[in-house]
């Protein structure tokens, strides 16, 4: 009977340590994608500023309340502003920033087309 109780917390063991590991993973993952508003060039993950340490503890936290990646990144949103997130959605306000890579190859590649053809001649 005690190697059933010795198998038992073995298995709870490992089944919280790979829990951990999970959110340790997911924590890693959202903070890679939250810009540190300090440091501006730097993702919370690689800042140490005061800041992204209390983001990463606010993510954290919210993980062990069982929020999702998602509600994470709403709840992110709604404090600091769309401006937090490398990964902005596409709506609106950020049209611009989603369609001016693609405006200025086309017409980069217009401008090259348009000089293989007048030097041709």
């Amino acid at each position: 009977m005690n190697y059933f109780k010795i198998i038992f917390f073995f298995f709870i063991l490992l089944n919280s340590n790979e829990l951990k590991a999970d959110n340790e993973d997911l924590k890693n993952q959202i903070t890679k994608n939250l810009r540190c508003l300090i440091c501006q060039g730097q993702s919370v993950y690689d800042s140490d500023s005061e800041f992204a340490n209390s983001l990463k503890v606010t993510v954290e936290e919210k993980l062990n309340d069982g929020f999702s990646e998602e509600q994470i990144y709403l709840f992110l949103k709604d404090k600091y502003g769309q401006w937090i997130l490398y990964d902005p959605e596409l709506n609106i306000n950020t049209y611009i920033l989603w369609l001016l890579p693609i405006l200025l190859f086309l017409i980069g590649g217009a401008i090259i087309f348009k000089s293989f053809i007048f030097t041709k001649k």
